[in-house]
């Protein structure tokens, strides 16, 4: 079986052979790189399976930067930040760049080991259509263009504009773990303090349109920790 592949995108020359050695014996095909420009070109050459990209990098692009530019080219590849900074903004704004997960520096590296194998099992099972219009939620279809969700008669089941974009985003990131502040402020454009129940509230809600049992939901999951996830129906 073939190894899955890492880039590995991180300046300090220390840190980059430190991670290296470690993943590569742990059965991961490991290539190190120290900036953006190194990582254009590698990328030219082959798509790994997963991409470690630290924040903070030499030169005119930084991490988040460079994260945009992998998603927008490739929704396959599993991305994991790397930050000094444990800020919460941080963490949002590597969400909103396109990354799977976030790992604050200094890290274990047995840590760093459990997050690739994680975001490399979900990227293997992303399934997002070149043209993403209808997309099956269940027994539902959410159909983008029209704004709509509907059943399996094709009739209108009724959303709100809040309960349609989050199906959206849902939509846009199957089988990634979302997390509830970043569900807040991509969908209502504002943050969320420790006791807002927004997002849950609406989730409750939205399972109960498209579960067929809300208290045990296989659509739209509950993941500790963490938040929700879009699960796509097996084909």
């Amino acid at each position: 079986m073939q190894q899955p592949s890492v880039l590995l995108v991180e300046d300090d020359a220390f840190q980059r052979r430190a991670a290296e050695t470690y993943l590569v014996n742990n059965d991961l095909n490991v290539i190190g790189v120290e900036n953006g420009v190194q990582m254009r070109r590698q990328i030219s050459r082959a798509m790994p399976d997963l991409v470690l990209l630290d924040v903070q990098l030499p030169g005119q692009e930084d991490g988040f930067a460079l994260a945009r530019w992998l998603r927008e080219g490739n929704t396959r590849v599993g991305i994991i930040m790397l930050s000094a900074a444990s800020d919460a903004v941080d963490k949002v704004q590597g969400l909103e760049s396109g990354a799977d997960d976030y790992v604050a520096k200094p890290y274990e590296p047995r840590e760093l080991l459990a997050r690739c194998k994680s975001v490399l099992r979900r990227s293997v099972n992303k399934s997002t259509p070149s043209r993403l219009e209808r997309i099956r939620m269940g027994a539902f279809t959410l159909d983008l263009p029209r704004r709509l969700l509907l059943d399996q008669a094709g009739e209108d089941v009724a959303l709100t504009s809040g309960e349609f974009d989050i199906l959206k985003i849902f939509a846009e990131n199957p089988n990634r773990p979302l997390g509830r502040d970043w569900l807040l402020e991509t969908t209502s454009h504002r943050s969320r303090d420790p006791f807002d129940r927004a997002i849950d509230l609406r989730i409750t809600r939205l399972r109960r349109k498209i579960e067929p049992t809300p208290e045990k939901p296989t659509v739209i999951r509950t993941v500790r920790g963490i938040g929700y996830m879009f699960v796509p129906p097996a084909e």
